[in-house]
């Protein structure tokens, strides 16, 4: 590989690449020769220095999948040699998104109307359930086929709106919401909603999620009289604990 790194405004200096031996138990390295346009001679590999007089730092960066590798390049000059150095920084590409960020994206595929966005966040045996609805929607095509109803019912002026959400645990996460029309409250529309996550084939996914939506009908003190009505019943009547 051949280098050509201005010095001046004028000049260039072509650099032969080749590799420096490590000590042991470091690292091969990649090093450039100088050779002058001006003489037959070429200088030769014998020693290195991190702190150029004037030559132009330059970066050669690979990418591979996991990790990006970056190449800094510093020269040395001195009467008997010229030498370039590169010395490889390696870091790691981005994290996994985290599971309160899978459930965000989540929401903004709801309220964008784009399903096949959230597919696969969703796993393929993840049990969502709605508690307006008597029975959980089991499975992956079952969930979409009900959020594709929802939006079918609604239109885009109508969205999720985060009020808060966990972000500490990377397993499960909680969600207050609330729904806006057109940026205003939209009445009977607070909720909460629970989501457990879990890694599935290298990718994160929802496994479980509950949500509980605010009621229309708010009965106040009347659910406290229903409940302890349910209670004196099964007190007197133990057997009808069997039909709960």
């Amino acid at each position: 590989m051949l280098l050509t790194i201005p010095t001046s405004s004028s000049s260039f200096l072509p650099y032969q690449c080749h590799h420096v031996k490590p000590k042991p138990g470091g690292v091969l390295l990649p090093a450039f020769t100088a050779t002058s346009s001006s003489s037959s001679s070429s200088y030769s590999t014998t020693t290195t220095t991190t702190s150029p007089p004037h030559f132009n730092t330059v970066k050669i960066i690979s990418t591979t999948t996991r990790r990006r590798r970056r190449w800094a390049v510093s020269s040395s000059s001195s009467s008997g040699n010229q030498t370039l150095v590169i010395a490889p920084t390696t870091t790691l590409s981005s994290p996994p998104a985290s599971a309160s960020e899978i459930v965000k994206k989540f929401y903004e595929g709801i309220n964008g109307h784009a399903l096949a966005s959230v597919e696969d966040l969703i796993a393929d045996n993840c049990v969502y359930e709605d508690l307006i609805f008597p029975q959980p929607f089991v499975g992956r095509k079952a969930i979409l086929e009900f959020f594709q109803k929802f939006i079918d019912s609604i239109s885009t002026d109508l969205q999720f709106v985060i009020d808060d959400i966990s972000d500490e645990d990377t397993s499960v996460v909680g969600v207050t919401w609330h729904l806006e029309w057109k940026e205003k409250a939209f009445p009977f529309s607070k909720g909460c909603s629970f989501y457990r996550l879990d890694v599935l084939n290298g990718k994160k996914q929802i496994i479980y999620g509950r949500d509980s939506v605010e009621p229309a009908i708010k009965p106040g003190e009347m659910a406290l009289v229903a409940i302890r009505g349910v209670t004196w019943l099964l007190q007197r009547f133990p057997q009808l604990a069997d039909q709960l």
